[in-house]
Parts: structure tokens; C-alpha cells; sequence
């Protein structure tokens, strides 16, 4: 990856006439819901957008959208991109720096998880506050990443406070149960053991999923303020640790999104 590379994809994206994005938005598994309040202007599918690569699992539409949202000009990662499809972290985070690159001043992640810790219960949500990386890599690892910004980037506050503390008072004020706490990445695809379930715990870890921490590092490189909210799709207990039940995992994604919605395009009026 190098600078004249995101500069063709922005010089292919803005000779489509998108409007410059105030907020960008990425969704995770099983989160398209909020496609649906969108006044869309242009959909572009990522295998159109040169060195963006495709989105490979069915629950990600494989798209950035633009539109408006709570009187907000935003682009939207309809499906993201994750270590186990293949990619490297360059092309993982990709749509982040394009993100940035297009002017918008905020970012605003979701994504699907299981809840580690176990007073949280799945169709709820969870506010990150802090992450522990668990990919065995950093999307900052790379020959020319110097160019790009900072690589020894501050990780003591990587998501935005103010924000958060925003999310915080949003769903506190429409009666929605928004825990807060870590959230752990690791590289997937296959679902953790009873012992992993274990060590995570022993570690801090709230909730664990597959995604977020490699596009946090990178909007923190290039200053863009994020935050992020997971989907609580699954109960972790090791001790009455039952098979994995994928169509409950999106069962759950779905019960949780509309208030997910509900925060995003409240928090969006507010920036």
C-alpha cells in the first residue's frame, strides 16, 4: 500500500460525485439495519473502487454508501474485511484511511461478539472502552507505514472519551442497557475453546470478536476519533458451554440493532 494508491481510489470515488463525508460508519456482521434510514446518494461496490478488495462472507454486502443520516453527510463500509478471509492487515484497514482521506472527522464502528464476561447477556450491547489485540499483528507493520503517520501511536485512550461519554448519556436517556468494557480481538475464523473462554477472562477481556482492533490502530495513526459498539450475539460461559448456533448469532444481531441505531443517529445529531 502506498499513498498514490489511496489517492486513485479517492480520485476514482469523488469523479463519482460523492458529497464529503462528515462521519464514517463501518458494520459488522449481521448489522445492516441502518442502511435502511440512510437518504442514499451512491452505492459503490468495493471490487469497483481500485485496490479496495471484496468482502467475502454473505452477511457483508461488500459496499460503501453515501448518503445522509441525522442531517449528517456520511459513508458507510457496508460488510468489512477481516484477517481470516486472507487479507493482510493493509487490506483490512484499507477503507479506514479511505474514510479519512474523504474528509469525514469521526468514525463510528460496530461489530457482532460474544460476551466473556457474564453479567452481560446476549441482544445487548457493549460500549468499548479498551481493547486487547490478540491478532498477532499490527495493521502499523509494514515497510513504507511512515508515510501514513505516527507508528509509535499513544494507544492509552484509543477511543474517543467524549463520545463515548455522549453513548453513554444517549443510552441512558431512551432505556437502553449499554454496558461497557474490553473488548478482545483475535484472528478467527473457528470459535474459542472452554480454556481460551478462560484465559480471556483472566486477561480482562468483556467480550472477544474477530474484527474493530486493526481499524481502532489505524484511525488512531491518522487522527481520526473513533468508537465502537458491539452486538452481544453469544454468552461465553465455559463452564455450560453449549455448540455454536450461527442463525441465533444473527437472530441476536438483529434483536440488538435497532438500538444500536438508536445511539449511532442520536450521537450523529450531536458531532
Amino acid at each position: 500500500m502506498t499513498l498514490d494508491h489511496i489517492q486513485e481510489s479517492i480520485d476514482f470515488l469523488t469523479s463519482k460525485g460523492i458529497p464529503t463525508p462528515q462521519v464514517g460508519i463501518v458494520l459488522g456482521t449481521g448489522l445492516g439495519q441502518l442502511v435502511a434510514q440512510i437518504t442514499v446518494t451512491h452505492e459503490i461496490a468495493y471490487t469497483d473502487i481500485p485496490h479496495f478488495v471484496a468482502a467475502t462472507l454473505e452477511s457483508h454486502a461488500g459496499k460503501l454508501i453515501f448518503g445522509s443520516l441525522a442531517g449528517k453527510n456520511i459513508v458507510v463500509m457496508n460488510g468489512r474485511f477481516h484477517r481470516y478471509e486472507g487479507y493482510d492487515f493493509n487490506e483490512v484497514t484499507y477503507g479506514i484511511r479511505i474514510i479519512k482521506a474523504l474528509g469525514a472527522k469521526q468514525l463510528l464502528i460496530s461489530n457482532a461478539a460474544g460476551a466473556i464476561n457474564l453479567d452481560f447477556k446476549k441482544g445487548e450491547l457493549m460500549l468499548i472502552d479498551d481493547h486487547i489485540n490478540l491478532q498477532g499483528d499490527s495493521p502499523l507493520a509494514f515497510k513504507n507505514a511512515k508515510e501514513f503517520g505516527n507508528i509509535f501511536v499513544d494507544m492509552s485512550a484509543p477511543y474517543h472519551q467524549e463520545m463515548n461519554a455522549t453513548l453513554e448519556t444517549i443510552a441512558a436517556n431512551h432505556n437502553i442497557n449499554l454496558h461497557k468494557g474490553v473488548y478482545a480481538s483475535v484472528v478467527g475464523p473457528q470459535l474459542e475453546t472452554r480454556a481460551e473462554y478462560k484465559y480471556l477472562k483472566i486477561i480482562g477481556a468483556d467480550a472477544v470478536g474477530m474484527s474493530t482492533v486493526p481499524e481502532v490502530i489505524v484511525a488512531n495513526q491518522i487522527n481520526l476519533p473513533c468508537v465502537a459498539v458491539s452486538v452481544l450475539t453469544d454468552e461465553c460461559d465455559p463452564n455450560h458451554l453449549k455448540p455454536i448456533n450461527i442463525p441465533e448469532i444473527f437472530e441476536m444481531a438483529a434483536k440488538a440493532e435497532p438500538q444500536l441505531i438508536t445511539l449511532y443517529k442520536e450521537l450523529i445529531k450531536t458531532l
